[in-house]
């Protein structure tokens, strides 16, 4: 009986949590949307902005090692 009440009790606590944490969500306003929307935005440009000067250093630093070998 302690190996079934071992598996049962997390279970029924975690849907306990789950039913309070959806009754707390909300759906976001427009205001939040685009706040949300743009600062994700900005993040994936930044973040290809680095991508591409990292590729942009590496190349040359690769082509150096290759061609000497």
């Amino acid at each position: 009986m302690d190996a079934l009440d071992s598996v049962v009790v997390p279970l029924r606590e975690f849907g306990k949590d789950s039913v309070r944490l959806v009754k707390r969500c909300h759906k976001p306003d427009r205001k939040e949307f685009t706040k949300v929307a743009f600062r994700t935005a900005i993040g994936f440009v930044v973040m290809g902005f680095v991508g591409f000067f990292v590729k942009l250093i590496f190349i040359p630093i690769n082509n150096i090692i290759v061609g000497s070998a």
